[in-house]
C-alpha cells in the first residue's frame, strides 16, 4: 500500500483506565494553547483599529483612507505594521530551543509557568505601550510565552495520555488555541468602538496568562520526566496514579528502559540527525513547514484586515472574524471525537482535499470582482458566498493540520530525541510564521488574488506528502513508535533491527 502501514495496534498494551485525575490535568496543561490563540485572534483585530492606526502607524492610516493612491490588495502594506505581528514569531523561535533545554532538565510544568510567565509581561507591555517600541518589546515577551508554551504542553499532554485517548488529549491544546481566537475576535468586536479598546484588547491577554501559571503551579510532572530526572519512586507513584491501577510494572519499566537509552545519549541534537531518526526529523520539519503554508494565516493573522480590504466594512469584518473563530472551535471537536476512533491519515487528506477547493474557489471569486487593478467591492450576496468557503477552509484546517500538526511530532519522537524533536516543530514553525506574517501584506499586494492559488499548489503537495510517507499512529504508545516506522513501505530501511524487540523482528509485520 502506497499509502504507508495501517497499524492497528503498534506495540504493548498497558493496564490502566482513563482516570478523571487525567482529563483534569490534560484539561489545565491545555490551557498553554489559550495565549497562542488570543495572539492569533487579537492581532489582526487591533490593526483594523483606527485608533490603533492614528497612534502607531499613522501613515497606514493615511494611506487606508487615500483609496486613490492605491488598489485594495495594498490599502495595509507596511513593514512596521507587519513586524508588529511577526515579531512574536520571531522571539517564539529563538524561545523554543531555550526552552528545550528547560523541559528536559527541569521538566516540562517550569516551562509552562515561564511560559505564562512571559506572556503576562507581555500583554501588560502592550496593553500600556505609549510608542511603537513599547509595543514590539511586549511582542517579543509574549514571542518568549509563546516558544515556551509551544514547546512544553504538547509534550506533557502526549506523556500523560493514555495511547488510546493520547490524539484526543493532545488536540485539547488545539482545542484552547480555536477558543483563544474566537474570545479574541469578540473581545475585538466589543472594544473596536472605543477610542482605548485596543489597549483592553491588548491588556486582556494577561488573563489567560495567569490562569496559566497559577494552572501550572497546580501540576503534576509527568512519569517520563521524573524518571529522567532520576525521580523513579515518585514517577511509578504518579503513573499508577494517572493509570488508576497498581498493576503498571509493564510500562513503567519501559519507560525506564526508554530514559536509560535516552541518558546515554550526549547531544540530542546531533542525534537526532543521525540515519535510524530520520522519519521523526522529516515529520517534525515538514509538518510545521507545510501547516504554515496552507495559507491559514491569512485568515487567522489578517481576518478583519482582509474582511475590510475585501468590502466588509470594519464592523462587518469584525463579525466575519467571529464567525469563521466560531466555525475554527466547532470544527476542532470532529477532530477531537474522530483522531483517535479514525487516525491521522484520514483527517490530514479530506482536510487538505477541501482546503484545496475553497482555496481555488476564494481565488477565483476574487480574481473576478476586483481583477488585476484591485478596483471593486462584493456585494452583499457575494460576499455571504465569500464568507462560507472561507469557513469551510477554516473547518477543514482545524480538524486536519491544525490540530494534527502539533500532536504528530509530539508523538512520534522517543524520549532521547524528544526535547530536540519537538523544538524543531516549534522553531520551523514559529520562523515560517514570522515569514508568512511578516510578508502576508505585500504578497497580496503583488500577487492579488493569485495568493490564493499559490496557497493552494502547497496544499496539494502537502496531500501528497502525507499520502505517501506518513503512517498512521493512532493507538501506538508513544515509546513503541519504532514499530510503525519498521511496517512502513518507506521509512523501513532507515529503522536498524535493534530499534524494535526481538519479538517483532521475528514476526512478518504487514506493510
Amino acid at each position: 500500500m502506497a499509502g504507508g502501514a495501517h497499524i492497528e495496534t503498534g506495540g504493548r498494551h498497558y493496564e490502566g483506565e482513563v482516570t478523571a485525575f487525567v482529563l483534569i490535568t490534560c484539561f489545565v496543561a491545555a490551557m498553554g494553547g489559550l495565549l497562542f490563540g488570543y495572539d492569533l485572534g487579537i492581532t489582526g483585530g487591533v490593526t483594523s483599529m483606527e485608533p490603533f492606526l492614528v497612534k502607531f502607524f499613522p501613515t497606514v492610516y493615511k494611506q487606508m483612507l487615500d483609496d486613490s493612491s492605491t488598489n485594495q490588495y495594498c490599502k495595509f502594506d507596511n513593514q512596521l505594521l507587519t513586524l508588529f505581528t511577526s515579531s512574536l514569531y520571531l522571539a517564539a523561535l529563538i524561545a523554543s530551543f531555550f526552552a528545550a533545554t528547560t523541559t528536559r532538565l527541569f521538566g516540562r510544568k517550569p516551562s509552562m509557568f515561564l511560559g505564562g510567565l512571559f506572556f503576562l509581561i507581555g500583554a501588560l507591555l502592550n496593553g500600556f505601550a505609549i510608542n511603537v517600541e513599547m509595543l514590539i518589546i511586549g511582542r517579543i515577551f509574549l514571542g518568549f510565552g509563546v516558544g515556551y508554551c509551544n514547546q512544553s504542553v504538547p509534550i506533557y499532554l502526549s506523556e500523560m495520555a493514555p495511547a488510546k485517548i493520547r490524539g484526543a488529549l493532545n488536540i485539547g491544546f488545539q482545542m484552547m488555541i480555536t477558543l483563544g481566537i474566537l474570545g479574541s475576535n469578540l473581545i475585538n468586536y466589543a472594544t473596536s468602538r472605543h477610542k482605548n479598546g485596543w489597549r483592553v484588547s491588548l491588556g486582556v491577554g494577561a488573563v489567560p496568562a495567569i490562569l496559566l501559571c497559577v494552572g501550572s503551579l497546580c501540576l503534576e510532572e509527568t512519569p517520563n520526566s521524573l524518571i529522567e530526572r532520576g525521580q523513579h519512586v515518585k514517577a511509578k507513584t504518579m503513573l499508577q496514579k494517572i493509570r488508576g491501577t497498581n498493576n503498571v510494572d509493564e510500562e513503567y519499566q519501559d519507560l525506564v528502559d526508554a530514559s536509560e537509552a535516552a541518558s546515554k545519549v550526549e547531544n540530542p541534537w546531533k542525534n537526532i540527525t543521525r540515519r535510524r531518526y530520520r522519519p521523526q526529523l522529516t515529520f517534525c520539519s515538514f509538518i510545521p513547514f507545510f501547516q504554515q503554508l496552507t495559507g491559514i494565516n491569512v485568515i487567522m493573522f489578517y481576518a478583519p484586515v482582509l474582511f475590510t480590504i475585501l468590502g466588509f466594512g470594519s464592523d462587518a469584518s469584525l463579525m466575519s472574524a467571529v464567525i469563521t473563530g466560531g466555525v475554527n472551535v466547532l470544527a476542532t471537536l470532529v477532530s477531537v471525537f474522530c483522531v483517535d476512533k479514525f487516525g491521522r491519515r484520514i483527517l490530514f487528506l479530506e482536510g487538505g482535499i477541501q482546503m484545496l477547493v475553497c482555496q481555488i474557489v476564494v481565488g477565483i471569486m476574487i480574481g473576478m470582482k476586483f481583477g488585476l487593478n484591485g478596483q471593486g467591492s462584493f456585494n452583499k450576496g457575494e460576499a455571504d458566498i465569500l464568507l462560507v468557503f472561507i469557513c469551510l477552509y477554516v473547518a477543514a484546517f482545524a480538524w486536519s493540520w491544525g490540530p494534527l500538526g502539533w500532536l504528530v511530532p509530539s508523538e512520534i519522537c522517543s524520549l532521547e530525541i524528544r526535547a530536540a524533536g519537538q523544538a524543531i516543530n516549534v522553531a520551523v514553525n514559529m520562523f515560517f510564521t514570522f515569514g508568512i506574517a511578516q510578508v502576508f501584506l505585500s504578497l497580496l499586494c503583488h500577487l492579488k488574488f493569485g495568493l490564493f492559488f499559490f496557497f493552494a499548489a502547497w496544499v496539494l503537495v502537502m496531500t501528497i506528502f502525507i499520502a505517501f510517507l506518513l503512517p498512521e499512529t493512532k493507538n501506538v504508545p508513544v515509546e513503541e513508535m519504532n514499530y510503525v516506522w519498521k511496517s512502513h513501505w518507506f521509512w523501513n530501511k532507515y529503522i536498524p533491527d535493534d530499534a524494535v524487540p526481538p519479538a517483532y523482528n521475528s514476526s512478518k509485520a504487514a506493510p
